[in-house]
This record gives structure tokens, sequence and C-alpha cells, in this order.
């Protein structure tokens, strides 16, 4: 679906919590589509060059592994673009926050395959895309409430690719023991 008839600028500051401009700082541009559509072959590649052994791998014991990490950036899209969704479509209520290490504790990422994985999130982000591609201008810029903090539609388009990119830079930080092996 083409997108040429939106106009979706970068988030202001009052369109978004203080703690996510962490996330939307990392996003260049104003094209958070074509971001989302750049990032993803790179995350894919990324994760399908490691081992499944390297997917078990943590800088830290109780640090996430690999496997971890990629579980949490699917967690956090889907999540973030229910919200999205949910607030494209007017609603009004108010969504709760998650707890993210729950999600990874409780998840099932250390018994999946990476390659699995891999898959999964490849899965998530199309349908992200599609989910943002049929949006019109009027939705891309309605607010509602997650997690306690306003946001509007285009911040969490931002937030999604941004968290991947933070995540990315942690992995090449401190994962780097299995990274730089290559």
């Amino acid at each position: 679906m083409k997108t040429n008839w939106l106009h979706i600028v970068r988030p202001e500051a009052t369109e978004y919590a203080p703690y996510y401009e962490r996330y939307i700082s990392l996003v260049s541009g104003n094209d958070v589509l074509t971001t989302l559509e750049e990032v993803s072959p790179q995350t894919v590649a990324l994760f399908s060059s490691l081992s499944e052994k390297e997917g078990d791998f943590r800088y830290s014991p109780e640090k996430w592994s690999v496997k971890q990490v990629l579980g949490h950036i699917i967690d956090t899209e889907r999540i973030f673009a229910y919200r999205a969704l949910r607030i494209s479509r007017n609603d009004a209520t108010p969504i709760e926050g998650y707890d993210q290490d729950d999600y990874v504790r409780y998840g099932p990422f250390s018994h999946c395959q990476l390659s699995s994985l891999v898959e999964e999130y490849t899965h998530v982000r199309n349908a992200t895309l599609s989910l943002f591609r049929s949006l019109d201008q009027e939705a891309w810029t309605r607010r509602g409430i997650a997690n306690k903090n306003e946001v509007t539609v285009q911040a969490l388009a931002y937030m999604v690719a941004g968290h991947e990119l933070h995540h990315r830079n942690v992995l090449n930080d401190k994962y780097s023991a299995i990274l730089t092996r290559r």
C-alpha cells in the first residue's frame, strides 16, 4: 500500500513521555516508514548471522540472552503497534503499561530456535508496517493514553523504530564478544 499522500512528521516532545526520547532520538529524518523498512533487513542479518549457541549468550549472568533481546524487541513492537491501533481508531480507553522483565521472564524465548525468532520478528514487522501504511493522515496525529502518558500514533511509530535501534546498539556494545568474532 502506497503512503505518498501521507505527511508524517517527526513527533514533537509533547507527543510522548520524556523517557521515550532515548528511542525517538535514534531515528533520523522524518520518514519513519522507510526507516522501519530499512532497519528490518539489517536486524534480520544481525540475528541470522549468529549460531543457536550464540543465541544463548549473555554478557553477564543476570542479563538477557541474545534470544531474549530479540524476543523483547518482538514483544515491544507488538505492544507499541497495539497501542497505535487503539489510538488510531480513536479508542479513548487508557492503555496500561507492561513489565518488560516479566515478559522476558515468562516468554518462551530461551526455548525457541533463534531462526524461529528471526522469522517471527519478520512477520511482526510486516504486520506493523501494514498497520501504519493503512492509517489516514488524521489517525497519525491522534492522541491517547498509554502507560499513564499521552502519546500520538506517529510517536509510537518512531518508538518502534528507535526501540529496535536502541537494542541493536546494546547488542553491538555489550554483546560484542560474539559479534566481533565474525
